[in-house]
């Protein structure tokens, strides 16, 4: 049987490491893996599609994108445990005593790249649903770092931050795992800022099949990552360059933000603009 072929888009360098040690240890189970590698999540996408991969690594967006072009017939794999259950935070400045969501109306918000899932499009909803709306409510700041990335790259949300800090912008958004790193690494300073506001709970990364694969064959490939351990140096050492303890089993419950996110903003109809 030909080997399994699972796409992997190149947000950093770290990533050939990671499905190299992935690799190593799915030819110990005897289930050999090909990883396929990808510059954007658009082409992963598109490679599902054609069947040129059968399973992707995929972002939430390039979940929903799969999940809109296969008619909800994708198959969903693991996950990370931390992709379970991440928020964003609307980050401002204490000093200017912004109170409450309707005090940003006529402000300038920033935001990460246009294509980023935690750092605009769930955010832009987050506001829609608090009552300011997109294009006329408040003024859109974006930092398209890593576009196509999908906000793996968060160059543009650290960007953004740093424009909160600058004064270039009256508020900004950051997934919750990036604030509480940022204030650890003294990248942002709790005296300085105030977490007005958290948007609900969403998931994250997830393993799409396409529909066409046989669910033994996919099944088998998400019971072998399982048997992965974190006690297990050489799985420690991928595990944490990939920010994951344990894979834990699919569920979609958690993208529904991201899917209002493109209702109201028609991305995938209009590319985001």
């Amino acid at each position: 049987m030909s080997k399994l072929k699972v796409g992997a888009v190149i947000y950093d360098p770290k990533v050939t490491v990671i499905w190299s040690i992935i690799s190593d240890f799915f030819k110990q189970e005897n289930f050999e893996i090909e990883p396929v590698y990808f510059k954007d999540y658009a082409s992963q996408v598109d490679a599902l599609e054609k069947e040129e991969i059968d399973v992707a690594w995929n972002s939430p967006l390039a979940w929903l994108d799969s999940h809109l072009r296969f008619s909800g017939k994708e198959l969903n794999g693991a996950m990370r445990d931390t992709d379970n259950d991440r928020c964003t935070y609307l980050v401002v400045r204490k000093k200017d005593e912004i109170k409450d969501i309707a005090d940003l109306k006529g402000k300038s918000i920033g935001f990460g790249a246009i294509d980023s899932p935690q750092a605009r499009l769930i955010p832009i909803n987050f506001l829609h649903e608090n009552g300011l709306e997109f294009g006329k409510d408040y003024t859109e700041k974006r930092f398209d770092v890593g576009v196509g990335l999908h906000g793996d790259h968060v160059g543009g949300e650290l960007d953004s931050l740093k424009a909160l800090l600058n004064d270039e912008v009256d508020a900004t958004f950051m997934l919750d795992l990036n604030y509480e790193k940022w204030i650890n690494d003294g990248t942002l300073d709790k005296n300085y800022v105030d977490v007005l506001a958290k948007t609900p709970l969403f998931d994250h990364c997830i393993f799409t099949g396409r529909p066409s694969l046989e669910k033994e064959r996919f099944d088998k490939f998400n019971s072998t990552l399982d048997k992965m351990e974190y006690s297990n140096p050489d799985h420690k050492e991928m595990m944490d360059m990939e920010g994951l303890k344990k894979w834990v089993p699919a569920r979609t419950s958690g993208f529904e933000q991201l899917k209002k996110a493109n209702e109201y903003l028609g991305f995938f109809d209009k590319k985001g603009n």
